[in-house]
């Protein structure tokens, strides 16, 4: 698991632990009502505890603090390139509260994940971003980051996964 790092004067980078449910919940929500879709964030803290710090931990959490409070959080995975045979880091949600916002939280969270993609021999780093937050898109091609503008990304959920399996029964 990643250690602490104080990447620069005031943020502070640590593992989320089972303790920090409540305050990764509260984040999720935030980033849900950013993103317009405040309805959609359905998690409960069960399911964090069970998914992110049970005994085969499905994802990773750090927090970022500063001055000693939660201003933000990155929610991660490994996944698998089989082209590359090597794993790579998906960063799955990254948010930092407003009132943290222009001070480096999020570089420091991007940096952070980087160093852990590199020390896991990671061949890549890939997160998404909505097609409307502008700031966010210029401030990720700033570290270097290319928007992949010809993938898309494909989603079953709900209903429509539930009638995928049953098209294997018939």
């Amino acid at each position: 698991m990643s250690t602490s790092t104080q990447v620069q004067t005031g943020v502070r980078i640590r593992p989320a632990t089972r303790e920090d449910v409540p305050v990764i919940l509260q984040l999720i929500r935030d980033l849900a009502t950013y993103e317009r879709a405040t309805e959609a964030a359905v998690a409960k803290p069960e399911d964090l505890l069970r998914d992110g710090f049970g005994p085969e931990p499905k994802f990773r959490v750090v927090i970022a603090e500063w001055d000693g409070q939660p201003a933000g959080f990155a929610l991660f995975f490994f996944n698998y390139s089989t082209w590359q045979g090597r794993p790579g880091l998906f960063l799955e949600d990254l948010f930092v509260r407003p009132e943290f916002r222009g001070k480096g939280v999020g570089k420091a969270l991007l940096v952070h994940l980087a160093q852990i993609a590199v020390r896991e021999n990671c061949g890549r780093f890939v997160w998404q971003v909505l097609d409307w937050n502008t700031p966010a898109i210029e401030f990720y091609k700033s570290l270097g980051a290319k928007v992949l503008d010809d993938w898309l990304t494909m989603r079953v959920e709900g209903e429509a996964l539930e009638k995928l399996v049953e098209s294997d029964k018939r």
